[in-house]
């Protein structure tokens, strides 16, 4: 049976995150403290995979862990085609990507001021 986590508050549940892309050999992880900025999360996460499969991966795996961890369900976007997935996990959103796709979107650049780059690498 699958223990509930209610109170897990945003910071715990960002570590398990961080650990679940770490695990899975996501790369260039990016945090991004959202609090203040926005109501639409706390944080929100961007990381690469190799390959679709790695990116589809990545973020199953995640989905995964946090509800057989927490109880927590996750809403996921576009994990069919593998470019680019969203994962809404409430008070964090985790972004997925394939290089050449997150090099178009630039997300990093949208939601971070102007030489915070090289602080925000988990």
């Amino acid at each position: 049976m699958t223990a509930l986590h209610p109170d897990v508050s945003s910071e715990e549940l960002l570590d398990r995150i961080l650990t679940s892309l770490d695990d899975d050999k996501a790369e260039d992880v990016v945090r991004i403290d959202l609090r203040g900025k926005s109501s639409v999360a706390d944080y929100m996460v961007i990381c690469s995979g190799r390959s679709t499969r790695q990116v589809s991966a990545i973020a199953e795996k995640l989905k995964d862990r946090l509800k057989e961890d927490l109880g927590r369900s996750c809403k996921i976007e576009g994990k069919e085609q593998g470019d680019w997935v969203l994962i809404d996990v409430g008070d964090i959103i985790v972004h997925v990507f394939r290089p050449e796709v997150r090099e178009f979107y630039q997300l990093e650049k949208m939601w971070m001021p102007a030489g915070a780059m090289s602080t925000a690498r988990a």
